[in-house]
């Protein structure tokens, strides 16, 4: 797209910037007035939890916690390095806020998680400790974290990971220094604890029909034969693109016709990035085969999304390349998986019309050595709860103050975020914001770019 540059008349100017908008990245309030995920869910007699990040649980991050989900997950806040990282010493401090959180808004929360070879303290990985020493600590670990939640979680993943992709037994602390019945044990401890709680074995890459879930297939029925208490399994489902396993709703059945539940307990669907509408709708097509392999199958519990906001997301930081994996985006707008998922659950399945928000820069006024800009919000046939808008500066203009936004300029690129006083536009309302800018020769219209 062309600039407009300095010596046109001011008019046009403003004609010309108000045509092409800025970008707005918002957080529509409008499904809001759908049903939440939750009672969908409910009505189904399912799940829908979602991990969270304590710290987080306060505004749009909260209000969207609180009101699309029945279940909560620490992401970290239970796992061992978090909760005792040094011997002898405990921090409760998250993961008592956590389940505060669910308390207050009427959710479950399930523990994760309670034996694992990963996230364990630098104390216990770095020790030497023989098989009696070893036993003794894994269940002080157990009995003292699901004695402190006896009564206030659902269920506990007790042991996570144990098998290697071909259906061995992954070499770890536990398995080299106790044997395969580790498992067992931490079955056996955690049911003493807290004998209300559903205890599972959770791994990931066992969602279809394959080595590694027919060996965990194969160790639940031998745990159920031998009394050991396992209530359910859970099938991770960090997944890629295009790739949900042709065989999930079977494997889901065959460990429920072994008298278990079976959770969703983990589920992103990563893409390469960017991200674009063909991506975006095969992702919420695989999100929805997913929710309904658990909808078919009553013993299926429910099922958990590993973050619900690509901005509280694991994936770029493990996968290079990859993101864009979570039911809403960065700036908490829902994607279409979002309103794939409330398919699946009943409920509605028409995103709000692409457009009904829009952002508009224009030129107030302007001198030799800078200007005033505004930015005004308007919304038509939806609403907002928040709102971010972004452009990107052609001739080096620099923003040197700014109200009603806080915004912030990195090179050419400017990001303005509302205030905690004007995030919210209704329906057929709109809100502003000001700045005074530098420029030097030339004034030409910002790029507008989407994504």
């Amino acid at each position: 797209m062309r600039s407009l540059r300095t010596g046109l008349s001011l008019g046009s100017v403003l004609t010309g910037i108000a045509a092409l908008g800025a970008l707005l990245v918002a957080a529509p309030a409008a499904h809001a007035a759908d049903t939440p995920l939750r009672d969908l869910a409910a009505a189904k007699g399912k799940a829908i939890g979602t991990a969270v990040t304590g710290s987080k649980l306060t505004g749009t991050y909260g209000d969207i916690a609180g009101a699309q989900f029945n279940s909560l997950t620490p992401g970290n806040a239970m796992k061992w390095e978090t909760v005792e990282p040094t011997r002898g010493t405990y921090n409760w401090a998250e993961a008592d806020q956590i389940v505060a959180f669910a308390q207050a808004h009427n959710q479950q929360v399930r523990g994760h998680t309670l034996v694992w070879h990963s996230q364990n303290p630098s104390w216990l990985t770095n020790g030497t400790w023989t098989s009696a020493q070893l036993s003794a600590l894994l269940q002080d670990h157990i009995s003292t974290e699901v004695t402190r939640y006896k009564g206030k979680l659902a269920a506990w993943d007790v042991v996570n990971e144990p098998f290697n992709e071909d259906g061995t037994y992954r070499s770890t602390l536990w398995y080299n220094g106790l044997g395969s019945d580790y498992i067992a044990q931490a079955l056996t401890w955690a049911h003493a604890a807290d004998p209300s709680a559903k205890l599972y074995i959770n791994d990931y890459n066992v969602e279809g029909v394959n080595a590694k879930s027919t060996a965990l297939y194969n160790l639940v029925k031998s745990l159920k034969e031998r009394g050991v208490p396992i209530d359910g399994v859970g099938l991770q489902a960090h997944l890629i693109l295009g790739q949900v396993p042709s065989t999930l709703q079977q494997n889901i059945q065959r460990f429920a016709d072994l008298g278990v539940d079976v959770a969703v307990t983990e589920l992103d669907i990563r893409m390469q990035l960017p991200s674009d509408s063909a991506k975006l709708t095969q992702q919420a097509a695989d999100y929805k085969a997913v929710f309904d392999a658990c909808v078919a199958v009553s013993r299926c519990y429910g099922v958990t999304v590993w973050g619900f906001t690509d901005s509280d997301s694991w994936i770029p930081d493990v996968f290079s390349g990859y993101g864009a994996a979570t039911p809403y985006d960065e700036n908490y707008v829902p994607k279409p998986a979002y309103y794939a998922i409330a398919g699946s659950l009943g409920g509605t399945t028409t995103p709000p019309p692409t457009g009904a928000c829009t952002a508009a820069y224009s030129v107030q006024s302007q001198w030799n050595t800078g200007f005033t800009g505004q930015v005004r919000i308007a919304c038509s046939g939806a609403a907002l709860s928040s709102w971010k808008v972004s452009w990107t500066y052609g001739a080096g203009q620099r923003i040197t103050q700014a109200w009603n936004a806080d915004c912030t300029q990195s090179g050419a690129a400017v990001t303005c975020a509302n205030a905690s006083y004007n995030g919210t536009v209704p329906n057929g309302g709109s809100v502003t914001f000001g700045f005074n800018a530098s420029w030097s020769g030339s004034n030409p219209l910002p790029t507008v770019t989407l994504g």
